[in-house]
């Protein structure tokens, strides 16, 4: 914390110089299907540059970027990309999405393979040395499941129906699935390492996971930082009703008419844009429809998505953007199956939302978003959203944190906390990451 003393001009009372923060690495990269992996990291990457850390993007020689990386976006201001070490600060902080998944060496056995940031993480470690190099893993987003709701998930999401799921459930157990599970967990996102931090940053802290992993640092989301609060505002007196839609499951384009009935329906002026990473072939929209697969600049889309007076998300960033916007959003994170077999795909951030914020949400609105993100009801469902109808006019604009003390109620937060800790003791980035697992301030 900065001292509040004014600055003296007697050189003998002048405060010791303070060390450096630490030089931050941002080694951005898709872990699962979506693209909020890269964004996240850059939004750890925006927080840190704000408060003055130095922030690189550094590639070996010779070394391709990982897929999708070089793409159009909100990169911090101040990035340097360099291909060569110059180590300026005693101590370095890297933040890579899923470290043991994305930056992890080589190991021996299954999916021993080295993670695609593998080689520039060793040799950030190496040019700074170990104890003062920390790794920050960004995690999952909301996916602070215990072993036994993951199995659960893992068995649902399969397909298996409802009626025969308790079945093999007990069948999973007898045959050592749970135990399993916990042992690849703890190996694939590297618990081990004292010198990565585990952030699983969430809606509300699960203390089944913390106690079955007392590894993973759970936490508040981190906020993307590039929207202010729109406010309450009608849409009353605009010519035309602008509604976004980043539609990146495949399913997407399966609801999609019934997303389109549904705002015809409303009788008024509407222009949606859809944004979608590829192309769609089996609807034929009307002319007030753009469909998007080229990729969008940051400007653009932050443009768009601040000015819309309804919002249809998916996954974790761009549901943390409209949260943080302020105003009505519909959640979509894609089907599975068909007919009376349909199921939700990943549905764990709607519902951990929906459970956080039970007293924020009329009770209307939490059936329509619970059954708009299962893929129903999706024509009344727009209709009443856009229409603010009923609980809708009431919807919320600001978000506070339920659960969580800081620094942990806010990713970012606490990831500045830990480099300016670093920064103080920049050879101890072990016993940093020990205190905070520990739930202690860095």
């Amino acid at each position: 914390m900065r001292s509040r003393s004014g600055r003296s001009t007697d050189r003998s009372n002048r405060l010791p110089r303070r060390s450096p923060l630490p030089d931050v690495y941002l080694f951005p990269a898709v872990v699962g299907g979506g693209l909020g992996d890269i964004e996240e990291t850059l939004a750890a990457g925006r927080r840190l540059a704000a408060v003055g850390c130095p922030v690189r993007l550094y590639q070996s020689p010779g070394r391709p970027l990982p897929r999708e990386v070089d793409g159009p976006w909100d990169w911090p201001r101040s990035l340097r990309r360099v291909t060569r070490l110059a180590p300026r600060s005693p101590s370095a902080l890297t933040v890579v999405p899923a470290w043991g998944v994305s930056a992890a060496p080589w190991r021996a056995g299954a999916l021993g393979r080295a993670g695609p940031w593998a080689e520039e993480a060793e040799e950030v470690e190496r040019a700074y040395g170990s104890r003062s190099t920390l790794h920050i893993s960004l995690e999952e987003f909301a996916r602070t499941l215990p072993v036994a709701v993951e199995n659960r998930e893992r068995l649902r999401e399969g397909g298996v129906p409802a009626h025969a799921l308790s079945g093999r459930l007990r069948a999973s157990k007898e045959d050592g699935d749970l135990d399993r599970f916990r042992q690849a967990f703890h190996r694939f996102r590297a618990f081990d390492r004292p010198n990565v931090l585990h952030v699983f940053a969430t809606f509300r802290r699960d203390p089944t996971f913390a106690r079955e992993f007392p590894a993973a640092v759970q936490t508040g989301p981190l906020w993307p930082g590039r929207y202010a609060p729109a406010g309450r505002r009608s849409s009353s007196g605009r010519a035309t009703h602008h509604v976004v839609w980043y539609a990146s499951p495949a399913s997407a384009e399966r609801i999609a008419p019934s997303v389109v009935q549904g705002l015809t329906d409303r009788g008024t002026k509407t222009r949606l844009l859809i944004r979608t990473p590829r192309p769609w072939t089996r609807v034929r929209f009307p002319t007030w429809v753009e469909v998007a697969s080229a990729p969008f600049s940051a400007a653009r889309w932050s443009a768009e998505f601040r000015t819309s007076d309804l919002r249809i998300v998916t996954g974790s960033r761009t549901l943390l953007e409209a949260l943080e916007v302020g105003g009505p959003f519909l959640y979509f994170n894609g089907i599975l199956g068909e007919a009376s077999r349909t199921r939700r795909h990943r549905p764990e951030k709607i519902i951990a939302l929906l459970e956080a914020y039970r007293q924020r949400l009329a009770p209307d609105v939490r059936r329509d978003l619970g059954d708009f993100a299962r893929g129903r009801r999706v024509t009344p469902v727009v209709r009443r959203a856009a229409d603010r109808a009923g609980g809708w006019r009431r919807f919320p604009t600001h978000w506070g944190d339920p659960t969580f003390r800081p620094p942990f109620d806010e990713g970012g937060a606490l990831i500045v906390a830990v480099a300016r800790a670093l920064a103080r003791a920049p050879t101890d980035a072990a016993g940093i990451v020990q205190r905070v697992r520990a739930g202690s301030n860095p």
